[in-house]
C-alpha cells in the first residue's frame, strides 16, 4: 500500500504538479542574482512557475478532451439527451458536460441550441450548469494542486448540483420564461461525417491553439492575481477575511466571484494563492465555481435566451448550490488535506 501510496504522491507533485518545474525556476532566477525568498523575487517565480504549468497542462488536456469531445457533436448529443427522461436524463445531461467547451459563454449557444430542438428545460439547464464548472479538465488540475480527494468530491458535487438545480427547474415548469424566438426555432438535423483518427487529431490540435489563444489571457491575469496574494497580502488578512474565524467566508467568495470572467484555468493559481495563505477549502471552492459559473459576461448572455425570472431562478439556484458544497467542504476539509 505505501508503495502505491508513493507512486500517487510522486505522479501528483512531480508530473501533474510539476515541483521539479518550481526548483529550476528557483534555481535559475538565483543564478540570475534575484532572490527568490524576497517578494518580488518569490512573485516572480510564482508566476513563471504557474504560467508554464498550467499552459502546459491546459495543452495536453483540451487535446485529449477535444479528441473525445469530436464523439459528441451537437446533434449526436441532442439525440443521446432525447433517449432519457426524468433525472436520468439530467444525469445525462450533467455528464455530457463535462466533455463540454471550458467556459459558461461557450456553453450557452449550445443550450439554446438543445432547448431550441425541444429538449426539456431541466435537461438543458443540467448541461448548462455542468459544462463550465465541472469538466475533465478541472478533475486533473484541482488534483495536481489539491490531490485527488478534494479533486474528486468537487466534480462529484458539481455534478450534483447540475443535476438537482436541473430537476428543480424542470418541477418549477418555467417553459414561458424562455424567449419566444427560442421556443419557436427549429434545430436543423444534419447527418453527421465519420472522421478519421487524423481528422478528429487535427479537430484536437486546432481547439488547443483556438482555445488556449482565448483562455491565455485569463491564465495570466489569475496567475499575477494569485502571485500578488501569496507573497504581498498578509497572511493574517486572508484567515481573518477567509479562515475558519468567519463563518461568511463562503459567502463573500461566491459573491467576490460574480463580477470575475474566467474558466477553470484562469482560477486555479488564485485559489492556490489562497489556501496557502489560510483560507478554508471550501472557501476557495466557492469562488472557483462563482467565477466559473455566474461571471456577468455569460449572464448577460444568457439574459439573451430566457426571461429575467427564469434567470433569477438559475441564478439563485447555483448560488445556493454553491454554497452548501462551500459549507460542506469547510465541514470535512480535514478528511481532504
Amino acid at each position: 500500500m505505501e508503495v502505491f501510496r508513493s507512486i500517487w504522491l510522486f505522479i501528483q507533485n512531480q508530473i501533474l504538479g510539476m515541483k521539479w518545474l518550481n526548483e529550476v525556476i528557483g534555481k535559475t532566477l538565483n543564478a540570475f542574482g534575484i532572490d527568490i525568498t524576497s517578494r518580488w523575487g518569490g512573485s516572480i517565480q510564482f508566476f513563471i512557475y504557474d504560467v508554464i504549468k498550467i499552459m502546459v497542462l491546459l495543452t495536453c488536456l483540451i487535446f485529449v478532451i477535444s479528441y473525445i469531445q469530436s464523439y459528441f457533436p451537437p446533434e449526436r448529443t441532442k439525440k443521446i439527451l432525447g433517449r432519457f427522461h426524468g433525472i436520468g436524463a439530467n444525469c445525462v445531461a450533467a455528464h455530457l458536460g463535462t466533455v463540454t467547451p471550458f467556459c459558461s459563454c461557450s456553453s450557452i449557444p449550445l443550450f439554446i441550441g438543445f432547448t431550441s430542438a425541444g429538449l426539456p428545460l431541466g435537461v438543458t439547464f443540467s448541461f448548462l450548469i455542468s459544462s463550465p464548472m465541472v469538466d475533465l479538465g478541472s478533475l486533473v488540475l484541482l488534483m495536481s494542486i489539491f490531490g485527488w480527494k478534494v479533486a474528486v468530491v468537487y466534480v462529484v458535487s458539481g455534478l450534483v448540483i447540475a443535476v438537482s438545480g436541473g430537476s428543480l427547474i424542470e418541477k418549477l415548469h418555467l417553459e414561458n420564461q424562455v424567449e419566444e424566438f427560442i421556443r419557436r426555432g427549429k434545430a436543423v438535423d444534419l447527418p453527421q461525417e465519420e472522421l478519421t483518427v487524423k481528422d478528429r487529431m487535427q479537430y484536437a490540435w486546432e481547439q488547443v491553439v483556438s482555445t488556449a489563444k482565448k483562455v491565455a489571457p485569463y491564465v495570466l491575469i489569475g496567475v499575477g492575481i494569485g502571485a500578488f496574494i501569496h507573497n504581498w497580502i498578509p497572511e493574517e488578512f486572508i484567515i481573518k477575511l477567509l479562515g475558519t474565524g468567519n463563518p461568511l467566508g463562503v459567502v463573500i467568495a461566491t459573491i467576490a466571484g460574480v463580477p470575475m470572467y474566467a474558466d477553470i484555468f484562469g482560477t486555479i493559481p488564485i485559489a492556490e494563492a489562497l489556501l496557502a495563505k489560510g483560507a478554508q477549502l471550501g472557501v476557495v471552492l466557492s469562488f472557483m465555481m462563482g467565477v466559473t459559473t455566474l461571471s456577468v459576461p455569460s449572464m448577460i448572455m444568457l439574459r439573451k435566451a430566457i426571461k429575467p425570472k427564469l434567470l433569477g431562478v438559475f441564478v439563485a439556484i447555483c448560488t445556493v448550490g454553491i454554497m452548501i458544497v462551500g459549507y460542506f467542504f469547510n465541514a470535512i476539509q480535514f478528511l481532504l488535506v
